[in-house]
């Protein structure tokens, strides 16, 4: 009835580490410092709108940081992903962040491309910062 048989040695496997988690608290840190600057920059373009472009400057120099914040951005996910064990898609959506950010940058003055290219900034943005504040973030890959 029962098996008497001795069954092979199976390997154990370790439980799976978590990421570092100054790695991840630094990659949270500045997908929430982007947000704020598309947050900002989104505003200062409204307010550039309302005010017949008296705020366009302020804008201008918002969105390079946007520019700034995204290069960081990068850095720190693939430092996550590589080094940290971390996911690698995160990685991939920073970059792609920052080449939406750059073409904001040379289509400012075609509406029609700009508009959707700031409400794609902003799901990417809400999507990376969903997946940095979850559990599933500090998994290692």
């Amino acid at each position: 009835m029962y098996d008497t048989a001795p069954q092979a040695a199976r390997p154990e496997t370790a439980p799976a580490k978590p990421v570092s988690a100054g790695l991840l608290y630094t990659l949270r840190v500045v997908i929430v410092a982007q947000a704020v600057t598309l947050v900002v920059t989104a505003s200062l373009a409204g307010q550039s709108v309302a005010t017949d472009g008296a705020m366009g400057e302020a804008h201008v120099m918002a969105g390079m940081l946007v520019h700034l914040v995204a290069l960081v951005q990068i850095v720190c996910a693939v430092l996550f992903w590589r080094p940290g064990r971390g996911a690698g898609w995160p990685a991939l959506v920073s970059f792609g962040l920052f080449v939406v950010g750059m073409a904001q940058h040379f289509t400012w003055d075609l509406l029609s491309a700009h508009v959707p290219n700031g409400v794609i900034l902003f799901g990417l943005i809400t999507a990376m910062l969903l997946w940095a504040w979850s559990p599933g973030a500090s998994r290692r890959r």
